[in-house]
């Protein structure tokens, strides 16, 4: 049975990538979630999908201007420590700010088997692995950035469900752990299930049953 995963938790009837859509995640009997972690100018590194709040660079903003329903990254840690929680870091090639360092710090305070992180910037996975932080997923949703895979040392891959066939699955899974997203349509988890993938996401619980 794969892992069951809330895409930024179970946004229904709440906001998505909040401390209460990751409690409505658990609740649905799902056995954790994926979140988007960026880092505030005062570096903080928070919660939230889109580069921009309201149309502010978060990393030109400090925790102190960002509303209530953001959480800190530190928060959902402590406030979730049994679940199974994806990270995905939010990160723009070539540039970085320290989003990295200040996540492999943040992780070694908080260490977990249930915890790991993703990322669709190769640049990013690779400063993550030289600070000792694992495992690693690369997140991709054209097929040829999977090349880069094995020059990243990545222990998981995380592409498109719609990529995805028995083959592809079988060719993966010979070298890395898959987890597919977002599968919102319940006879194509099934497929993914059969098929051997090891984690799912999605929008409606009720898909994966």
């Amino acid at each position: 049975m794969p892992l069951r995963l809330g895409h930024r938790g179970l946004a229904q009837g709440v906001r998505e990538n909040t401390l209460e859509a990751f409690r409505k995640a658990l609740e649905a009997g799902l056995d954790g979630f994926e979140l988007d972690v960026h880092l505030t100018r005062d570096g903080v590194l928070v919660v939230h999908h889109d580069f921009t709040l309201e149309g502010v660079p978060l990393a030109s903003l400090t925790l102190r201007e960002l509303p209530p329903y953001v959480p800190t990254l530190e928060a959902v840690l402590r406030s979730f420590p049994r679940a199974w929680i994806n990270v995905e870091l939010k990160s723009l090639p070539p540039e970085t700010d320290g989003r990295e360092e200040a996540l492999a710090r943040l992780l070694a305070r908080y260490p977990s088997e249930k915890v790991w992180v993703s990322s669709f910037d190769p640049l990013a996975l690779v400063r993550l692995g030289r600070l000792g932080v694992g495992p690693l997923g690369l997140l991709y949703e054209k097929p040829e950035a999977l090349a880069l895979a094995p020059c990243l040392g990545v222990a998981w891959v995380h592409p498109w469900e719609a990529l995805l066939t028995e083959g592809e699955v079988r060719r993966l899974k010979a070298r890395y752990r898959v987890l597919a997203w977002t599968v919102n349509e319940r006879a194509r988890a099934q497929a993914l299930t059969a098929w051997g993938v090891d984690a799912l996401v999605t929008d409606f619980p009720e898909a994966l049953v």
